[in-house]
């Protein structure tokens, strides 16, 4: 296989429109040059195309000195806070970049007091993927979740965004959360009096690179601010994630969004394990796991608000009617209404030669999702522009 050229950024791409899949020479379907294999073959000639895969994930990760997979050395130092379990041998580190095993001492970047995270005001009403139904958005829950009966609007969002995943999109809309040579970092303390200070803070989301490989910060900065927080104050707290974290603390977080009037965003974005494999360089069973034990145990005791949303974004070429309709069944499997929205793809990182997602493609997923589940959304429409919302539905 060619190499893919190195752009001066330091990061990788392909310049491939129109590119042949390396396996079935067929040209008709899209292809992401950065990956060469096209979705029929990842469907139906998995093991013809993880070769493929497995070469993209680790050019894409050595830019960052990240390892290719999540290291599993027999006398490895176990870590347990991602479904990877990984266990790190001496001189390794961790799939996510924030751990490693010096001389045998396993040493981690973040604790529960101390995260690599980058916090910053985002304006409400935000671009959050749940606004279409929270209390942010639409005021629900009002008034013992919401400070009004509408869109929030004068208020802000705490986002935060960790540096660290324990995915490897290849199409990663946020991909300075790999740069962690020198990132920011933020204290427990320091996010508990930045938001007890600010009566306008209503909102705190987790997001970033995944906040999977830091939960644990997450989970105590969560229970130290409601602890703190004034009686006539509301703040929600969100997760939005892969959910392919450790369950026990997954179930720590889903609690935490419950109690505050939050949500746990999950993004399942392949049905397929290998088409999960193609696209964030690790499988994603996990996710699905987390998900129904999240439903199970916390949905039905707040089910006006709900605690659960999923997304999906809609990558040209790959995640197309067929991958939207086992999602959507799996979730209406559960509950039919449980929220599930579809994001328009915008090109990024490695995948960053392929077009904001096609209409017709929107068109088949918003169809197949509408067959399982009451209540469907189009995210990033304003990506669409010049088409009309009733026209893409």
């Amino acid at each position: 296989m060619a190499e893919a050229p190195i752009l001066s950024s330091g990061l990788l791409r392909a310049d491939h429109m129109g590119a042949r899949c390396l396996i079935c020479d067929n040209q008709a379907r899209r292809v992401a040059g950065s990956l060469g294999v096209c979705i029929e073959c990842i469907r139906g000639r998995p093991e013809e195309s993880k070769p493929f895969i497995s070469t993209a994930h680790r050019r894409a990760r050595a830019v960052f000195g990240l390892p290719a997979q999540p290291p599993h050395s027999r006398e490895g130092i176990p870590c347990n806070i991602c479904s990877h379990e990984c266990h790190v041998g001496n001189g390794e580190v961790g799939y996510c970049g924030l751990r490693r095993n010096v001389n045998g001492r396993f040493l981690s970047a973040v604790s529960t007091e101390k995260a690599y995270l980058h916090a910053y005001m985002d304006p409400q009403v935000t671009n959050c993927c749940a606004a279409w139904f929270c209390p942010a958005g639409t005021g629900a829950g009002y008034p013992k979740y919401a400070y009004c009966d509408g869109p929030e609007r004068g208020y802000f969002n705490l986002a935060l965004f960790f540096y660290g995943c324990n995915f490897n999109c290849l199409f990663c809309q946020n991909i300075s959360h790999k740069e962690l040579d020198f990132p920011e970092e933020t204290t427990t303390d320091q996010l508990v009096e930045t938001t007890v200070n600010n009566n306008r803070i209503s909102c705190w989301c987790f997001f970033g690179g995944s906040p999977e490989p830091q939960l644990p910060f997450a989970i105590n900065a969560s229970r130290k601010m409601l602890e703190a927080l004034p009686t006539d104050r509301i703040l929600r707290i969100c997760f939005e994630w892969n959910g392919c974290g450790n369950p026990r603390l997954v179930e720590r977080a889903a609690e935490i969004a419950l109690k505050s009037g939050g949500n746990l965003k999950f993004d399942l974005k392949c049905f397929n394990p290998t088409l999960s494999l193609a696209l964030s360089g690790v499988e994603n069973s996990q996710a699905y796991a987390n998900f129904e034990m999240v439903y199970d145990r916390f949905y039905n005791r707040r089910p006006a608000l709900p605690v659960l949303t999923v997304t999906t974004p809609l990558v040209p070429g790959y995640t197309d009617a067929k991958e939207v309709d086992g999602i959507a069944g799996f979730i209406a499997n559960i509950d039919e209404s449980i929220p599930y929205s579809l994001l328009i793809f915008s090109p990024h990182f490695m995948m960053s030669d392929l077009p904001i997602t096609p209409i017709k493609q929107v068109q088949e997923c918003y169809r197949a999702a509408r067959k399982h589940l009451k209540h469907v959304n189009l995210g990033n429409v304003n990506l669409l522009t010049g088409c009309p919302f009733r026209a893409i539905i």
